[in-house]
């Protein structure tokens, strides 16, 4: 059995070494994370997934960005350790966090990655939002946290500025 739990700061240092392992060398290079340089994660909506012994399986992180002036998260990394691939355990870490976001309020999430993948969770191509290069445009995935919120929403995507959320 495995548990989802929101991650917590002594859980840090295992969550990347997952990401190290499931993830390219040189993950940290991406444009992505420099959105998130010295800003901290969305409180409550990273989670972390157990095993009954307490065994990191998976791990998913949100992160607050910018688009335009519009607040929406940043979703990734979603990592699953190679022994618990095939499980269903992605899909049920990205459905409870989205879950939980919705209910905290947030209107838009976005992320980078493969459409095939995260269209099954409702997630679509965003037109006119501007990841910071060299970032792929049709990897650039919004999901609507309520009806609408991506309507209308363009721009650069831009680090986080201390304002009310969402």
């Amino acid at each position: 059995m495995i548990e989802l739990l929101p991650e917590q700061a002594d859980d840090w240092w295992e969550v990347e070494a997952l990401y190290d392992l499931c993830f390219a060398p040189g993950r940290e290079a991406l444009s992505s994370y420099r959105l998130r340089d010295d800003v901290p994660q969305v409180e409550g909506l990273s989670q972390v997934a157990r095993d009954e012994q307490g065994i990191l399986a998976g791990a998913i992180r949100f992160w607050p960005v910018m688009v335009g002036p519009h607040p929406a998260l940043l979703l990734g990394p979603v990592a699953i350790h190679p022994t618990h691939q095939g499980e269903g355990l992605g899909g049920s870490l990205i459905r409870d966090s989205l879950a939980k976001a919705q209910e905290t309020g947030w209107k838009r999430c976005m992320l980078v990655g493969d459409e095939p993948y995260y269209s099954r969770f409702g997630f679509t191509k965003l037109e006119g939002v501007e990841m910071p290069p060299p970032t792929n445009p049709n990897r650039v995935l919004g999901f609507d946290l309520c009806d609408g919120a991506w309507d209308g929403v363009r721009g650069q995507v831009n680090r986080w500025q201390a304002m009310e959320r969402p």
